[in-house]
């Protein structure tokens, strides 16, 4: 058998009062999802533990059955991994996200998700004003970049920028643990405060302004990590060949520590627009020589932390239309039968439009397994859903047909 787990990202909510207390997964039109979940059985799986921040570097760590106490590292690691940069034993690596800020307040977390292009330029810029042979900005991709700091120590207390739009940016500076990350803390809220007074009328700001634009007016480095000791896939659950297909840098990144193959698809974005078919058109033509594909869609996370009901609704409809639709279609002509697991890594809800560690809804069809007695999918049907609450790597176990313990 072979496997497809489509990673809706954020894609689960919460009922909405102006929306009849409906959730957008409620709302889309998504019949090859429901159609799937009628075929398959049914559950929630807990991604984030109690102890850990909410992100989605541990959520889809989780998903893929990692113990993400033992190899999380940081969002800083992954960055560096999907761009290239090899990481020597003593580089602190973190997040590095351009944002904007307004009247002393975070007011996005993405600068208006800038475009490659205009960040490139950015980035470049600060590494040649604010680099040297210990400080090191490295560009990735739209808003998110990679800032690495040689012999730069890690315990410190790092405010993610999506967690606190509309707030002061100041009391979300970095705060050191202990004295000995002391140094480091100072030196990160330097280089915010001096990115600050560079950015702020760099040429590219100036055109975005003209164009009524957000501006990419300050960096926000947050968390930080060292190279990580990872298990490959193979390792943990001996699946020979499986490959990561997202537009999203930290999710190639765990693919690349995970030995995955990483693909990638022109026109692929991170955002409602992203070339959906493309990316399914890939996952299909990746299970000729993979046993595994997991297939991931940012769009609705996105749209959640805009708080934009109707697009994160929409991009659901999108997933459903024009990415299940044809998975399943193609899967069933295939020779070998092809497994097919939908689900989001965390809620991201848009009254809030910050992530929460809420257990999330799954499917997993098997072909030939009996189903349970789910008609539809979304965050409240799958309650009595026949695996109940999964955690841990049972959710892999189970998808791959592993006894679990």
């Amino acid at each position: 058998m072979k496997y497809i787990i489509v990673l809706g990202d954020g894609m689960a909510d919460e009922p909405l009062a102006d929306y009849g207390g409906k959730t957008p997964l409620q709302m889309a039109e998504k019949p090859s999802i429901d159609q799937l979940a009628k075929m398959g059985r049914t559950g929630r799986l807990i991604t984030v533990p109690e102890d850990m921040h909410p992100g989605s570097e541990i959520a889809n760590m989780s998903v893929l059955g990692y113990d993400v106490h033992k190899v999380f590292e940081g969002r800083g690691v992954l960055e560096a991994a999907s761009i290239g940069v090899t990481l020597e034993e003593n580089d602190l690596a973190l997040r590095c996200n351009l944002l904007t800020i307004e009247n002393g307040n975070i007011k996005n977390h993405s600068a208006g998700h800038i475009s490659n292009a205009e960040a490139f330029e950015l980035i470049e810029f600060l590494n040649n004003r604010l680099g040297n042979e210990i400080i090191h900005f490295y560009p990735g991709v739209s808003y998110r970049h990679l800032l690495v700091i040689k012999g730069g120590k890690k315990q410190m207390d790092c405010t993610p920028p999506h967690d606190v739009p509309g707030k002061p940016f100041r009391p979300c500076l970095i705060k050191s643990e202990n004295e000995e990350t002391a140094f480091t803390a100072k030196l990160l809220n330097y280089l915010i405060l001096r990115s600050q007074a560079l950015l702020a009328d760099h040429p590219v700001n100036v055109n975005r302004r003209k164009e009524g634009k957000e501006v990419a007016n300050s960096i926000w480095p947050w968390s930080p990590g060292y190279k990580p000791q990872m298990p490959t896939f193979k390792e943990l659950f001996g699946i020979d060949k499986s490959a990561v297909i997202s537009a999203v840098d930290l999710i190639q990144g765990i693919g690349v520590y995970a030995g995955m193959d990483v693909i990638k698809v022109e026109g692929a974005t991170g955002l409602y627009n992203t070339n959906y078919e493309g990316k399914a058109k890939a996952t299909i033509n990746a299970l000729k020589d993979h046993d595994l594909v997991y297939l991931h869609i940012e769009a609705s996370d996105e749209a959640g932390h805009e708080g934009d009901v109707e697009l994160k609704t929409k991009t659901i409809s999108y997933l459903d239309q024009r990415i299940v639709k044809y998975l399943v279609e193609e899967t069933v002509k295939m020779k070998e039968p092809v497994a097919i697991a939908i689900l989001p890594d965390h809620p991201t809800p848009c009254a809030t439009k910050i992530h929460t560690r809420d257990a999330v809804p799954f499917i997993i069809y098997r072909p030939g397994e009996t189903p349970d007695n789910a008609q539809f999918y979304d965050e409240f049907e799958v309650v009595n859903g026949s695996y109940g609450v999964l955690k841990g790597d049972q959710f892999m176990r189970i998808l791959l047909g592993i006894n679990i313990e």
